[in-house]
């Protein structure tokens, strides 16, 4: 259940004969749908230059499109005559297929990138992921296209094509519009001429502070337009609106109703949305009011009351934002970690793709799989119990709960014995008739369920403020300096396969060998270096400096490391390079010389002159052979 609907039961379709178990969690399904989809669409962002020129994306996509039409035109043609069971599923299973397309949509077709004018010179950014997600929407509209002769037989209602593609866009648009009012609300602060402002904003409190501020304001705003999207119309006058009306005051609770046409309103379904009472509705589809009675009618009122006296509203809002904060919090330390492992560079090597790539393409695995599973199970959970509190309710406000297991047992009969068919968001009806019977039976159930809701809350906010806190106590610095260094090799290894005729990147890799203790890769690779260029000072000097104070004693070299110093020294009289010129010296037997050169250097660099004049005592005091040189 997202923030904006409560679903008082399991809706069913209803015809003069039961054609569908259940009603299929269009608002849950979706909301999973689309969360994917604008997430798949952020990670492919910072594209500088596209894959393939315009033309090839075009004509990519276009047979992307015809592809995806044939599929659902075959879909939905082999399940014309099979009721709205089969109608439903198929919708659903085409849903995620649409959502693969648009996956390989975006990472083949160079969306992004195409999209980028869209931004005004980057100061909306939110119109290119506006731009990014209608695409997913495009597919959608195909699937819509291709289900309406089904939708048609099914409801016996007559559309046009684009009146049923309007009204199913209307239907999902909800979901979506938080996002995008949250994008380009964020667009517009940028631009206000308030540094100030804009520094709060970007800082992480600042994020998540506006971030929650936005979401309440939605949250309170949103129900005036949900509510036109969904043409609803007010309930009509008369006796059964002032019963409602009545129970309604004697639970201390206020909100207009209207009537929700929801699949031409032969869904037996309710919901609740709106936290300000002046703003708040309950939605009554066409079929509930047919087929329950008075005492069953409140009863699911109740429900939808005991939605808003327990918060479950807020409580959404805290549950979905937490999905950010976490990831938040991960995210980072676990780039890091991917980063700093073999495994991760062995993986580039075989699969040819670049670092950046390679990094997009596992962290949105990662990040999907973490957002799925979040969802479906953490989100899944607070839902199905949030929905449980909600039934539990109607001891406050009728005193048993007897009217509602009636309206259980009546929903589940209409739709075809679904009494025990369970799903992700909702117990299933026969799991809430046992429950509520036990509470009939021993009231305490009541108190302990209310009690495991308050206990898990806690123990998520737990989870969040240990992510919080957690993050400290992972090897961060640990795993990035690796990942700093493993990443570096690897840049150097593709730069010197694409340019193997140029000496920096073989004494880079030197350089970096030599950090790393690798002593034997960074003589080779200094070797190669000074091979195309046999004179350049630096790598002559690193390499002489390598040969003299190697930790493995089989790698020096004294003689050579000196003939290197001198010509090194001849070309750069620098501090450092005279402090290696000395050593060759020293090592070499030729103390006096080391001595005079060190003092050369003492002159040419003052500032480490305390470093040079212990290099003169070691010089004047001790043997090469015997002398620890580690560290030099």
């Amino acid at each position: 259940m997202n923030v904006h609907s409560n679903h008082c039961i399991k809706g069913v379709y209803i015809q003069s004969k039961p054609l569908l178990r259940s009603l299929p969690p269009v608002i849950y399904n979706n909301l999973l749908l689309f969360l994917v989809g604008i997430f798949l669409f952020t990670m492919t962002s910072g594209t500088t230059e596209p894959e393939f020129s315009f033309p090839v994306s075009l004509g990519l996509f276009t047979a992307l499109l015809f592809a995806y039409d044939f599929f659902c035109r075959r879909f939905y043609a082999k399940i014309i005559n099979h009721g709205a069971t089969a109608y439903f599923d198929a919708e659903k299973k085409l849903s995620a297929f649409a959502l693969c397309f648009y996956a390989i949509t975006l990472f083949s077709c160079d969306v992004h990138f195409y999209l980028t004018p869209l931004s005004l010179n980057g100061r909306f950014p939110a119109l290119v992921n506006i731009g990014g997600l209608s695409f997913l929407f495009l597919y959608l509209s195909i699937m819509w296209r291709r289900a309406k002769p089904v939708y048609e037989v099914v409801f016996s209602r007559r559309y046009s094509a684009t009146a049923f593609l309007v009204t199913n866009i209307k239907t999902n648009l909800p979901i979506v519009l938080p996002w995008i009012f949250l994008s380009l609300a964020y667009d517009l602060l940028a631009l206000l001429p308030f540094p100030k402002l804009s520094l709060f904003l970007h800082s992480e409190p600042g994020e998540y502070i506006s971030f929650l501020l936005f979401l309440l304001l939605i949250l309170i705003l949103f129900p005036p337009m949900v509510r036109r999207l969904w043409n609803c119309t007010a309930f009509p006058e008369g006796p059964l609106l002032t019963h409602l009306q009545d129970f309604f005051k004697k639970q201390h609770f206020s909100a207009r109703i209207f009537i929700w046409p929801l699949f031409e309103g032969r869904v037996i379904t309710a919901g609740v949305m709106g936290i300000i009472p002046g703003l708040r509705y309950v939605l009554i589809t066409p079929a509930l009011l047919e087929h329950l009675n008075l005492d069953e009618l409140d009863a699911v009122m109740a429900h939808e009351i005991g939605h808003i006296k327990k918060k479950h509203m807020l409580l959404y809002l805290l549950i979905i934002s937490g999905f950010s904060i976490l990831a938040t919090f991960i995210l980072e330390p676990f780039t890091f970690f991917l980063l700093s492992r073999d495994w991760y560079y062995t993986l580039l090597g075989l699969t040819g793709l670049t670092a950046e790539n390679m990094l997009t393409v596992l962290m949105s695995i990662v990040v999907l799989l973490l957002m799925i599973l979040y969802f479906r199970f953490l989100f899944g959970f607070f839902i199905r119990n949030f929905e449980r509190q909600a039934d539990l309710h109607v001891f406050s406000a009728i005193g048993s709960s007897a009217s509602i297991i009636s309206a259980f047992e009546k929903i589940a009969i209409l739709s075809g014995n679904t009494r025990d068919v369970p799903s992700w968001h909702h117990f299933g009806i026969g799991q809430r008739i046992e429950y509520l019977e036990k509470c009939d039976a021993d009231a305490s159930w009541i108190a302990r369920h209310n009690r495991k809701v308050r206990h898990s809350l806690l123990a998520y906010i737990l989870l969040v403020g240990l992510a919080a806190f957690g993050q400290n106590l992972l090897p961060s610095a640990t795993w990035q300096q690796s990942y700093e260094e493993k990443y570096t090799e690897y840049i150097l290894e593709q730069k010197r396969i694409q340019e193997p005729e140029k000496a920096l990147w073989l004494g880079i890799t030197g350089d970096l060998m030599q950090h790393k203790k690798m002593e034997k890769k960074a003589i080779a690779a200094y070797d190669k270096a000074l091979a195309i260029e046999p004179s350049n000072p630096k790598f002559l000097n690193n390499l002489a400096w390598l040969l003299l104070t190697s930790n493995d004693l089989t790698l020096r070299d004294p003689k050579r490391a000196l003939e290197m110093a001198r010509l090194a020294g001849v070309q750069i009289p620098a501090g450092y390079v005279l402090d290696t010129l000395a050593t060759a010296y020293w090592a070499n037997g030729f103390v006096e010389k080391a001595v005079t050169t060190e003092q050369q250097a003492i002159f040419v660099n003052p500032g480490e002159g305390a470093y040079y004049r212990a290099q003169i005592q070691k010089f004047t005091t001790t043997e090469y052979e015997t002398a620890t040189t580690k560290g030099n």
